[in-house]
């Protein structure tokens, strides 16, 4: 596993400082899906153990989600899902009204990541991702384009993508918000998850075999 950045080692100080504090919130995790196939079975792996946890799906997200075998059904079973229907992104209401202490960004297209590192925020989960560093609320986004040679699953075959310059340069961009943890691997999002669940009292859903 890669060595991690220092926002999140930042981050998990403060939580291990603050973890009894929040124990009795009731609001919830908001998990917001993109049109990105890259780690996305291993995404939705950890999105299915999650509790206290909302859905928000792009419109590509929404597109895509069939193509690698999860239909909406699928990702309803246990979460709330909000889609991407309105102009205006209804449902990033919610944050005002104090329902969410996270942001989940997870896993994230170039597209989405550029968009939030440069305050574009024309899609749900940018929206999302806008309002909630105006109201101070933790981010985590998990960035798919961060090795100089990435092999991803496409709906029907494996390739190999070289992220750009460009990429790599948002992406650091993006490092520098702050409320906001980027991470890069699958195993570091699921200790920045375990961290906040733990922040708050929560623990993972297990399933029985």
């Amino acid at each position: 596993m890669k060595k991690l950045n220092n926002d999140i080692w930042h981050s998990a100080a403060v939580q291990s400082n603050e973890s009894e504090v929040h124990k009795d919130v009731k609001t919830k995790f908001a998990w917001c899906l993109t049109g990105s196939g890259h780690y996305l079975k291993e995404s939705l792996q950890l999105l299915d153990k999650m509790p206290e946890t909302d859905i928000f799906l792009s419109k590509a997200a929404e597109e895509v989600l069939p193509m690698y075998g999860y239909p909406l059904d699928f990702i309803k079973r246990k979460h709330k899902l909000f889609r991407d229907k309105t102009y205006s992104s209804v449902p990033v209401g919610a944050l005002y009204n104090k329902s969410y202490h996270t942001v989940v960004i997870a896993p994230a297209t170039s597209n989405t990541v550029v968009k939030c590192a440069l305050g574009i925020s024309d899609t749900l989960p940018t929206n999302m991702f806008a309002q909630a560093g105006k109201l101070n609320i933790e981010t985590i986004v998990f960035a798919c384009d961060t090795e100089p040679t990435v092999i991803t699953e496409s709906p029907k075959e494996w390739v190999e993508l070289k992220p750009r310059k460009i990429e790599f340069d948002n992406l650091s961009l993006l490092k520098k918000f702050a409320d906001c943890t980027v991470v890069e691997t699958v195993a570091d999002l699921r200790m920045i998850l375990n961290q906040r669940l733990k922040h708050f009292g929560l623990n993972w859903i297990e399933f029985s075999s």
